[in-house]
């Protein structure tokens, strides 16, 4: 993401002309720019030092009060000013005044960060670099230089600087704001255009009017999220675009389109009653109405649920933008309609076009401040985190739910690395526990699928799969690999629920990345005695699950190779397990 250094550096007191009357000689600019530092700094301190706290008036921004020193405040800002010079006429002067952030803003909700950014920028005429923790998402893949909290970020500080009439930095915010457009999502030009809108930046606005034009949102979508005028603007734009169509092509469209008006209409009233007759009196569907898009995106979760209910519309279904009603409910965060969603069998791994899966267009949509809200006793646990954890608990539950197409590149790094993951899992087992091992395989027919070849035999560890293009692989290949997947993730679930102990131990090894620990002569000879004791630790785990995992008990007359326990290549096997650690280097 370009953070919030670029603005720092676009705006500041330092960066004034310090020749603004012409009468500086050559050797000034050293020491005019160290001394307005130093006032920049000394000012900064009456904002964030309790020590310096002089304040004679309070702001409530989300519920935490700032304390302001209204002589700064009215100096810098004319709308400060007024609002303060209004407060004195009618009100007594020994009285310290408190304002509400949302009262002085109407049009949209500025953050705590925000509003402290914007109101350092007032006492010190620089620019703060945007907190990572509201303007960024939670996508690790994630560039930040589009995703919805980084949009979301200086739309917020397009609202403060304009209402409270900073120009100066209502220019550089402006300026982020256009290089978004083009890189965002239609939906997420939606916020840059209604702030443009509001603050009447009208270079801004023309940009996203034509972006949203040119886009494939839907007009339902357009008259929800729209102001009138802007709407009109829109459907203009794209009317004359559509002019060479034939006449009766449009009168077709014209009639279905009223008719789907009506479905949504009925949707939007939460009149399930009238849904159901109008789908009696008219050959449009749900589905032609893309209606269960629609109510997942506008609706209260109850009529998602009675439209589910009804059995009449493809969950998976795609709309016009390569949408189904999952995607769709992630960009909404509401957690009883993933969770219906899901109970009725939306695929959880099924993409958009350009790659997102449900989880991925929920973690973009997430602010780390957010996900990482702590969660209290006795209050509603944070609803992105909620999504984030339903979707991600359903990927590991079933990670291929649908079926891929074979040309799908979007999905490659996620296929590969889940194979990476798996293979090393079931690898590491075989290790530990060779005869679980085989068992849990056996059972899941894992030894009919080619293992996957981006495992290193020498040292278990794959080399770059990023480059790798699904595309250019045989639709048979692709195939076999899903085929290898779906045989690993049963392994693992076979062991998970016959050897819970052994899977524990696992679980441990992987979740504390001790593989690299495994590799007892590296580090410093503190960091290597460290790793010898977590050796000695593990060596012990592993045979406290030997001994309490009895895969005979579990698994006699299950298979063959169960029935053949008490055999001499089973004694061997058991004998191996014992002497597992025999010949490290600890020994």
């Amino acid at each position: 993401m370009e953070s919030g250094n670029e603005l720092s550096s676009s705006l500041s007191f330092a960066s004034s002309s310090y020749v603004s009357n012409g009468c500086s000689s050559p050797q000034e600019p050293g020491p005019n720019l160290d001394l307005l530092s130093n006032l920049s700094g000394s000012l900064e301190k009456l904002l964030l030092n309790p020590e310096y706290d002089y304040s004679d008036a309070e702001i409530v921004v989300e519920g935490i009060s700032v304390g302001v020193n209204r002589c700064i405040l009215a100096a810098r800002s004319q709308f400060f000013h007024e609002k303060f010079k209004k407060h004195n006429e009618n009100s007594s002067k020994d009285e310290k005044p408190k304002y509400f952030l949302k009262d002085l803003v109407p049009f949209a909700s500025v953050g705590y960060e925000v509003f402290m950014v914007f109101l350092n920028y007032l006492y010190t005429g620089k620019i703060k670099p945007s907190p990572p923790e509201v303007s960024t998402c939670v996508d690790n893949v994630c560039a930040h230089d589009a995703c919805r909290p980084a949009i979301n970020y200086f739309v917020e500080l397009m609202y403060a600087s304009s209402t409270f009439q900073i120009n100066e930095l209502v220019m550089v915010v402006e300026r982020r704001l256009v290089n978004f457009v083009d890189k965002a999502t239609p939906e997420d030009v939606i916020p840059i255009l209604l702030v443009a809108f509001h603050c009447s930046s009208n270079q801004l606005l023309e940009h996203c009017i034509q972006r949203v034009a040119r886009s494939d949102l839907d007009n339902a979508t357009l008259e929800k999220e729209l102001p009138h005028e802007v709407l009109t603007d829109i459907k203009t734009r794209r009317l004359k675009s559509r002019q060479e169509l034939e006449n009766d092509l449009i009168e077709v469209d014209s009639l279905s389109e009223k008719r789907i008006r009506r479905i949504l209409k009925a949707l939007e009233s939460d009149d399930i009653e009238l849904l159901k007759l109008l789908l009696e009196e008219s050959n449009v569907t749900l589905d032609d109405a893309c209606a269960l898009h629609y109510a997942a995106a506008y609706c209260n979760s109850k009529v998602v649920n009675e439209v589910l209910e009804l059995d009449l519309a493809d969950v998976n279904l795609q709309n016009s933008r390569g949408y189904n009603v999952l995607h769709v409910a992630a960009r909404r965060k509401e957690p009883s309609i993933i969770m219906g969603l899901l109970e009725k069998g939306a695929s959880v791994l099924n993409t958009t076009r350009d790659g997102n899966t449900a989880l991925s267009i929920c973690r973009r949509l997430t602010r780390p401040k957010d996900y990482n809200e702590p969660t209290k006793q006795g209050k509603e646990t944070n609803k992105d985190r909620i999504c984030i954890d339903i979707l991600e608990r359903e990927t590991i539950r079933n990670p291929m739910v649908g079926i891929m197409s074979s040309s799908s590149l979007v999905l490659a790094d996620e296929l590969l690395m889940r194979l990476l993951l798996f293979e090393n899992r079931v690898a590491l087992a075989r290790m530990l526990f060779p005869h679980e091992a085989k068992l849990a395989m056996e059972k899941a027919h894992a030894n009919s699928t080619l293992e996957f070849t981006g495992i290193s035999a020498t040292n278990g560890l794959s080399r770059n799969l990023r480059g790798v293009d699904l595309n250019e692989l045989p639709s048979e290949q692709v195939k076999r690999l899903q085929e290898r997947l779906c045989a690993l993730q049963k392994t693992v679930e076979t062991g998970q629920r016959f050897f819970p102990n052994c899977s524990e131990v696992l679980d441990r090894l992987l979740e504390d990345d001790l593989l690299d620990s495994l590799t007892l002569e590296r580090g410093t000879a503190e960091e290597q005695r460290l790793k010898k004791m977590r050796y000695t630790e593990l060596k012990d785990d592993v045979m406290k699950a030997f001994n309490k995992d009895k895969a005979e008990k579990y698994w006699e007359g299950f298979s063959a190779s169960s029935s053949s326990s008490s055999s001499p290549k089973t004694r061997v096997s058991h004998k191996i397990r014992k002497n597992l650690f025999k010949g490290s280097p600890m020994h």
